[in-house]
């Protein structure tokens, strides 16, 4: 795509508006003109992620927002193909599948999670989570939102999530593939992939599916022990508790890690 600055217009302006809206940076009306508030949102977006600061969206800028289509990711796990995880998610569109199950596997391979039981782990709690295996927010339910009350009341004063308070609740809710969620959650793993305190400065960057595999793969590995040791037990219940915290999405995260197992080898090679 050409390089969009200001004086720029039309359609491929309307969607970097749309994108950087989508990641919380307010570039105003999604006009399709790329004036001053424009630029100034590409700005705070290529702070925010780590990019030079000059307010032109080239072909870095464009590929971190999504406006082009990334380069195809090749698996490290090549042994787990996309036809397996389509028999454990039976109704999720192949093509999503395809573009995200190299990220989630790559993101295990870097956390040493590559083996059969810990994949299985990392795809069931997917299913569980975000069946659409698409990294996403969580939506506003009864169990976030009291009734009257603004989004996500219900977490702002979580001191088990790390919340201070309004506007946390909504400002760190689930997001990506595991539905990270909390304060504290978004401060330790976004330090442990490497995102420093980014992660808490922009909480919609845990949707963008590289970093949302790797929170996935992160999380995974902070209880990698007690996982281990409860799939091993043949304790599914157990193993999904330990990282919702209940037993939401059981019937699915089941289903998945017992179809898989049927599927995916026993001894994987990375």
């Amino acid at each position: 795509m050409a390089v969009l600055e200001q004086g720029s217009s039309g359609p491929e302006v309307a969607d970097l508006q749309n994108k950087l809206r989508a990641r919380g940076f307010d570039p105003g009306a999604s006009d399709g003109s790329f004036g001053a508030g424009t630029a100034a949102a590409v700005e705070a977006f290529q702070r925010s992620a780590g990019l030079g600061a000059d307010g032109v969206v080239g072909p870095q800028t464009a590929a971190a927002l999504g406006l082009v289509a990334p380069a195809p990711v090749a698996s490290l796990i090549p042994a787990v193909t996309v036809a397996m995880v389509c028999g454990m998610f039976p109704d999720t569109p192949a093509q999503n599948i395809e573009e995200n199950l190299p990220l989630v596997l790559n993101a295990l391979v870097q956390a040493q999670l590559a083996n059969q039981a810990m994949i299985l782990m990392a795809l069931g709690t997917i299913r569980a989570e975000t069946e659409v295996f698409l990294a996403i927010s969580e939506g506003q339910s009864q169990f976030n939102t009291s009734p009257g009350g603004h989004p996500f009341d219900l977490y702002d004063s979580r001191k088990d999530l790390g919340n201070l308070g309004p506007p946390d609740g909504e400002l760190f809710k689930g997001r990506g593939f595991i539905q990270l969620t909390g304060r504290t959650n978004y401060q330790v793993h976004g330090n442990a992939i490497g995102l420093g305190n980014q992660l808490i400065e922009n909480p919609d960057l845990a949707n963008d599916p590289t970093v949302a595999a790797q929170l996935l793969a992160s999380f995974l590995k902070s209880r990698e022990q007690s996982i281990a040791t409860a799939l091993a037990g043949g304790d599914l219940a157990t193993a999904r508790r330990l990282v919702n915290g209940g037993s939401n999405g059981l019937d699915r995260f089941t289903d998945a890690y017992n179809i898989g197992k049927s599927l995916i080898p026993d001894s994987i090679s990375a």
